[in-house]
């Protein structure tokens, strides 16, 4: 079943008693877990039926023993076994899964992993709940999960917004609807958001990000660069060493991939590299702009600067230095 089936179900009064949410994207299991939490029962039945335990305190026994009571003045008794992947022994559970009690909602929140599907707990829960696997999903979808959340929440946005959020933000959808929340908060309703409102409530700096560098790097404009890493050098707050070179390091492999395969069409190269198609022009152009032998010797030189950044044999190792000897080896490539 996927995330808005099951809330159609909840909502229209189908519950089962169990319920296993599992998988690498806590986006959707969050949500669900909140929906039930918040609405399963009212506020006077909580007190005396919603029990909450954590995995890494869990004991089997206890969550069975609490799961085969019967509710008091409810329908419905709740038991939220969150965090389960940090439980030890959690297959033991297999016997109530098996008879699970029909008064009880007993919720198992497994997130970044999955439950061996081969095993008897899996298909009991299969066979007696409802399983939902939260999937992460590809960098290139991540922009039309933008215009699709925007538009839940009754806004549209101008041209590149939702491409700009997703290259910012990347693929963990908890932190991109977080920012999004806060970008409709302040945003009115009655006009487009707008790439400046992106900028200016997200905090991606128009000048002088990494998103920044790496187009000015592609384009080879190092007059440009040499200003941004400045700045970058002088606000390491916001802007870490290590979340510079990574990016780079992504950036650099994605136009080696272009690089090695700008004959496909750009629906081909989006899929096979996870650029955004909004992008693929930019990224194109920087393939063109450095050979492959180019792009190994940028490569190595984002593994010397990864290791200075760490204080790994070189003595110049302030960030500002590390910096500006990378941005010459991409000069000199």
């Amino acid at each position: 079943m996927s995330a808005d089936d099951i809330l159609k179900d909840l909502k229209s009064g189908v519950i089962s008693p169990l319920y296993l949410l599992h998988g690498e994207e806590s986006y959707y299991i969050d949500n669900l877990v909140d929906y039930i939490e918040d609405h399963l029962l009212s506020e006077m039945e909580k007190a005396f039926n919603q029990v909450v335990i954590y995995g890494k305190d869990a004991n089997v026994t206890a969550i069975i023993d609490e799961a085969r009571q019967y509710p008091m003045m409810s329908a419905k008794r709740l038991i939220l076994l969150k965090e389960a992947q940090q439980m030890k022994g959690i297959s033991d559970l297999l016997p109530y899964a098996e008879k699970p009690v029909s008064t009880t909602v007993l919720v198992i929140c497994y997130k970044y992993g999955k439950l061996d599907k081969r095993t008897k707990f899996y298909k009991a829960l299969e066979s007696k709940g409802v399983i939902f696997e939260s999937k992460k999903i590809y960098d290139n979808q991540v922009a039309s999960w933008v215009r699709d959340f925007l538009k839940a929440g009754g806004y549209t946005a101008a041209n590149g917004v939702h491409e700009l959020v997703a290259e910012y933000l990347g693929s963990d959808l908890s932190k991109v609807s977080n920012e999004l929340t806060k970008l409709m908060l302040n945003v009115p309703k009655s006009r487009q958001i707008t790439m400046d409102d992106v900028r200016d409530v997200i905090g991606i700096s128009k000048e002088f990000d990494v998103f920044e560098l790496q187009k000015m790097l592609g384009e080879r404009n190092f007059a440009k660069a040499t200003q941004i890493i400045n700045y970058l050098s002088d606000n390491q707050g916001p802007n870490p060493a290590v979340v510079i070179i990574t990016n780079l390091f992504g950036y650099f492999n994605k136009v080696m991939i272009t690089n090695q395969h700008g004959a496909k069409s750009d629906q081909e190269l989006s899929k096979l590299t996870g650029i955004n198609p909004f992008f693929l022009k930019e990224y194109r152009q920087a393939a063109k702009n450095y050979s492959k032998n180019q792009l190994v010797s940028i490569f190595q030189a984002l593994k010397n600067a990864d290791k200075a950044s760490k204080g790994i044999g070189n003595r110049r190792n302030d960030v500002s230095s590390i910096y500006k000897d990378f941005l010459i080896s991409c000069m000199t490539a």
